[in-house]
């Protein structure tokens, strides 16, 4: 990877906590005083507004701007690609370096030649002072504009404001009391809204032929499942934001992304279009993944685009926490391999068929029926950690769907 260090970035939900961002400061403090700025580009990302208006308050953010840096929105920001990324299209190799907690390939900037490095907020910020992987500021110096030699000191940090924390604004608008005469009213041709239907409810029988979508080996995120960066100008249109819809992982069956067998043309096609392919005939179809499948920022959206795509099932050898609770409350069957070799079980061409429904209760195997091409069939058991109210969530088909059911009662 390149040692010239492009960017440095701080900030985000995970650190931009005050200390975070007082030890940081107090290194871009000392740059200030003897002369020094960033070598690469710097940007800060605030957690949240009361974060920024309260280090804009105390005087950190001005440290910052000083020494070259730039305040960006109080959002997800680069962590998950939304910036203005110079050059990032042309896919060049690159190297930066950032305090956030997610560096997937392609995650920052949609480049996969770019290297993310992950370090402190305070250490991010001495190493866009030097712009240079290689430099350690633990025993190296920099050099300012007088060419004098430069040792930072350790990092200092305050843990809570000692004015405490202040906003004046800090974006929340409470919803009327009575919604009942409120009209949602949306552009028929926007891009970027789209008013949800619910989700069909379970048809209360056990689910059969369903088409194998993909069968993901190794690590598949839930940047893999949906992606964010430019994505996300259509998270409130659910239909444009599911032409993401697991892009990222790699099928098991030819080591590629986002290229699957559509079992009815017989076409090898992306992953979108073969879900919509079947969608669009009424044909349910089924994820297969790997371990921890599901790992990483717990998307909405990575469990609202299958759904949407009438997958009906999601079945790993095993799930991410809180992946595995957000396919739960969409509808979505989650289940996992008892024996997790009978992940290989699994072939491209299969027809599945999930047995046991209508008996569906908590710590009760359901069966997972394989019709393969060559006609022969196999069943092997699976397992889920569904409680009764989430049974309830999947026979209502969602659990919003349950909610307002409930209501209105």
């Amino acid at each position: 990877w390149p040692k010239k260090l492009e960017v440095g970035l701080i900030g985000s939900c995970t650190n931009s906590s005050y200390e975070d961002i007082t030890r940081a400061a107090s290194i871009a403090r000392q740059a200030l005083e003897n002369g020094l700025r960033a070598k690469s580009g710097f940007t800060v990302t605030p957690g949240s507004e009361q974060v920024r208006y309260t280090i804009e308050r105390d005087g950190l953010l001005e440290i910052f701007e000083k020494i070259g840096g730039v305040v960006l929105a109080n959002a997800c920001g680069p962590c998950i690609g939304q910036w203005a990324r110079k050059g990032a299209d042309r896919e060049e190799k690159n190297s930066i370096i950032t305090s956030f907690n997610r560096n997937f390939a392609k995650r920052n900037d949609g480049n996969p030649n770019t290297h993310a490095f992950v370090a402190s907020p305070e250490v991010v910020t001495a190493m866009s002072l030097a712009g240079d992987l290689t430099f350690n500021p633990l025993t190296d110096t920099l050099v300012n504009q007088e060419g004098k030699k430069i040792k930072l000191k350790e990092p200092e940090g305050i843990e809570m404001p000692v004015k405490g924390f202040a906003v004046d604004d800090n974006g929340y608008v409470s919803p009327a009391d009575d919604g009942s005469g409120v009209e949602i009213k949306i552009h028929p041709n926007s891009e970027r809204l789209q008013l949800l239907a619910p989700f069909p409810a379970w048809e209360g029988t056990d689910l059969h032929d369903l088409r194998l979508l993909i069968k993901a080996m190794g690590k598949c995120t839930t940047d893999h499942i949906s992606m964010a960066g430019p994505w996300l100008r259509y998270r409130g249109h659910l239909d444009r934001i599911s032409n993401n819809l697991l892009i990222g992982a790699i099928n098991a069956f030819n080591d590629k992304t986002n290229l699957v067998l559509n079992t009815e043309t017989g076409k090898y096609q992306p992953v979108p279009e073969v879900a919509r392919y079947y969608k669009e005939r009424k044909i349910g179809s089924v994820i297969v993944g790997d371990e921890n499948y599901g790992e990483g920022s717990s998307r909405e959206h990575a469990a609202m685009e299958p759904r949407y795509m009438n997958v009906r099932a999601v079945l790993v050898r095993s799930f991410a926490r809180i992946h595995e609770s957000n396919l739960k409350k969409q509808g979505l069957l989650a289940l996992t391999f008892a024996d997790p070799a009978d992940y290989d079980r699994i072939r491209e061409t299969d027809r599945i068929s999930i047995l046991g429904l209508k008996t569906f209760a908590p710590g009760k195997f359901l069966t997972i029926k394989l019709r393969h091409e060559d006609g022969t069939e196999e069943e092997f058991r699976v397992n889920h950690s569904y409680n009764e109210t989430q049974i309830g969530w999947f026979r209502a088909g969602s659990a919003l769907n349950l909610i307002r059911k409930q209501k209105k009662k």
